[in-house]
């Protein structure tokens, strides 16, 4: 079985951009990658409704920490077929966003911390009830709120996607990056890796480390 490996971080924190990068240096190494990105807007129709509810269009369930939570969970749970045929078919499966986020932004958003009740939810719907695979290890890109700000309304610009709710809630991502920093810290699920993203990263090193 393949090693599945997740990209985790703040909306605009460049995790597209990473994935790309990274696929090609695991390559160079002689891996074959797969990449998946979550949620998958225009695949899923769960994903679909998250995306409505992210622009307010879903009324008191976009507001449920816990019915957002249960969309995006169920997303993930409709691509378990296709996960397990990539980890099956590929050394090394890449994932934009996995069940670490729906535990970072719920939890964000109901202002409790990463040993709060809802982090072990997510874990108990998407791991042990949905049976997710467990990821190999977790990066984190982590850059500040600030920054990340920055590179959403460039995105905007760029590629005409407007921002959502959770994005242009300054507050609400600067818990979520908190949340991030204390599951890193915590190697919830699986080892992390804490990459700074306002630097620049020598991705084939990395990519060497989880391959080994």
């Amino acid at each position: 079985m393949g090693r599945l490996i997740v990209i985790e971080g703040l909306d605009g924190a460049g995790k597209r951009t990473l994935a790309e990068k990274l696929t090609a240096a695991l390559t160079s190494h002689g891996a074959t990658v797969g990449t998946r990105a979550f949620p998958r807007y225009g695949v899923s129709v769960t994903a679909d409704l998250v995306q409505d509810g992210l622009h307010g269009r879903l009324g008191g369930l976009g507001d449920s920490a816990y019915g957002m939570a249960v969309l995006y969970a169920l997303d993930r749970q409709g691509a378990l077929d296709d996960l397990q045929s990539d980890l099956a078919s590929y050394d090394v499966l890449l994932l934009d966003r996995y069940v670490a986020s729906n535990a970072a932004y719920g939890a964000a958003r109901l202002h409790e911390s990463a040993t709060g009740e809802f982090v072990s939810w997510v874990k108990a719907v998407e791991i042990d009830r949905f049976a997710l695979p467990t990821p190999h290890a977790q990066l984190l890109l982590r850059v500040t709120p600030e920054l990340a700000a920055q590179r959403s309304t460039h995105r905007e610009s760029v590629d005409a996607r407007a921002r959502d709710k959770w994005e242009s809630d300054h507050a609400l991502q600067t818990r979520v990056a908190k949340l991030y920093d204390d599951l890193a810290a915590t190697s919830w699920l699986s080892p992390w890796h804490t990459i700074d993203g306002s630097t620049a990263l020598d991705v084939f090193s990395l990519a060497k480390t989880l391959l080994t």
